[in-house]
């Protein structure tokens, strides 16, 4: 039996420096390194990036929504295949649902709202901090669907202030991926959510319904 030739020694690596991003200079050909320290003696200017502590913030809130999934009929159908390995809503960031509401930023209101379950929706609504966000999912939620009777609430923008809209019976989860997408683009652009422009309506001796837990939009806030 042959003894066994010895192996040839490896080639030296030589070591790949990591790769930086980095952005042209507008006053000069110099890059404008991002994401490293500043070497002794180099200017600490010319490697800083600078942004406001709002646009900072509205950066993480918008890539870290929480969803509230409030299913109440077929559309919640929808939503869990929104969430699942298909269409992967993850990839925006709003994939982690909190069924607590205080760890939640927005409510996706899927289903036939009824007048039986409209207060536990207004009450868990409540206990969502601001800001926060309400996506009303199908026809049922939106405008009473099919269901013209004393028992449904003919739109659930009659008990919360609502953000987006998204029609269909059921919609697919591109639709409610796209009202996700719409709310991270309100986030940008800094408008507030329906929730801060909405004032309560106080209940008269005339009108002893229980319309005191009803919102509605602040003309001036919106002029």
């Amino acid at each position: 039996m042959e003894p066994a030739e010895p192996a040839e020694p490896a080639e030296p690596v030589e070591p790949v420096e990591p790769r930086v991003r980095s952005r042209s200079d507008p006053s000069g050909d110099e890059k404008l390194i991002l994401h490293r320290r500043p070497a002794d003696g180099e200017d600490a200017n010319q490697i800083a990036y600078t942004t406001k502590v709002e646009d900072f913030i509205a950066w993480g809130r918008r890539n870290s929504l929480w969803p509230m999934p409030m299913g109440l009929a077929c559309c919640a159908i929808e939503l869990m295949a929104t969430v699942g390995p298909r269409f992967d809503m993850a990839r925006f960031g709003a994939e982690a649902l909190r069924f607590s509401p205080r760890q939640a930023d927005v409510m996706v209101v899927s289903g036939t709202v009824t007048k039986k379950m409209a207060p536990a929706v207004k009450k868990i609504y409540d206990q969502m901090p601001n800001p926060r966000w309400v996506i009303s999912m199908g026809a049922c939620a939106s405008s009473g669907g099919m269901y013209r009777s004393y028992a449904v609430v003919q739109g659930v923008d009659e008990i919360l202030p609502v953000d987006v809209y998204i029609s269909g019976c059921p919609p697919r989860p591109e639709a409610l991926i796209e009202a996700i997408l719409e709310i991270q683009r309100k986030i940008t652009r800094g408008e507030p959510s329906a929730s801060e422009l909405a004032v309560p309506i106080q209940s008269t001796a005339s009108d002893p319904s229980p319309r005191s837990a009803r919102t509605m939009t602040n003309p001036a806030s919106v002029a």
